[in-house]
């Protein structure tokens, strides 16, 4: 179950200003019904100010008045205030000592995807347009070091992660009736 923000100052604002019983309003604030004794009592949460969930929308008026009247029902909360349950994808933290690897993860997905586009790619690598294009153009500080590695090997994304933006691009193209474009070949690959 999810608890409301601030349980205890919660439970301190629904002491004071709600009939609700003591195992009704453990069970909301998800604490021990002595615990919430204890705060009745003044033997615990001395100073804490009361925290209103109506008025911060976890709960409402009507069902606080509705648990008062029956004993037996359970504080519910609202449905908007129970957060989400994935983080969305977006712009990620690489740490310092991968971050001269990320120009290779570039290269690699130029080389090998050249249907994703520049904005997937900046999700999926964490990187930004502007080093993308030079690494695309070779103008990048250190292009003659840049060797195309799989950025999943290099730890810079997951394998799934990587699918989801492949699979994402394809459908792209045979939305739009394009032809898919085919991977880049070096003569030093064909070397290799």
């Amino acid at each position: 179950m999810t608890l409301p923000l601030m349980p205890k100052a919660t439970a301190v604002w629904l002491i004071e200003k709600t009939a609700l019983t003591f195992e009704q309003i453990a069970d909301f604030c998800g604490m021990h019904p002595l615990e919430v004794q204890a705060i009745a009592d003044g033997e615990v949460a001395q100073g804490i100010v009361g925290y209103d969930p109506v008025a911060n929308k976890q709960t409402t008026a009507e069902e606080i008045r509705r648990c008062e009247a029956d004993s037996k029902a359970r504080l519910k909360m609202l449905q908007s205030a129970i957060p989400g349950g994935r983080r969305s994808k977006g712009a990620r933290y690489t740490p310092v000592a991968k971050r001269i690897d990320r120009p290779d993860a570039i290269a690699f997905m130029l080389r090998n995807y050249p249907h994703v586009q520049d904005a997937q790619i900046v999700k999926l690598l964490g990187t930004t347009k502007d080093t993308i294009q030079k690494v695309r153009d070779k103008s990048h500080w250190n292009s003659a070091n840049i060797k195309p590695r799989d950025p999943v090997i290099l730890g810079l994304c997951k394998q799934s992660d990587l699918n989801d933006v492949v699979a994402a691009a394809n459908a792209r193209i045979e939305r739009d009736g394009e032809e898919m474009p085919q991977p880049m070949t070096d003569s030093s690959d064909e070397a290799a």
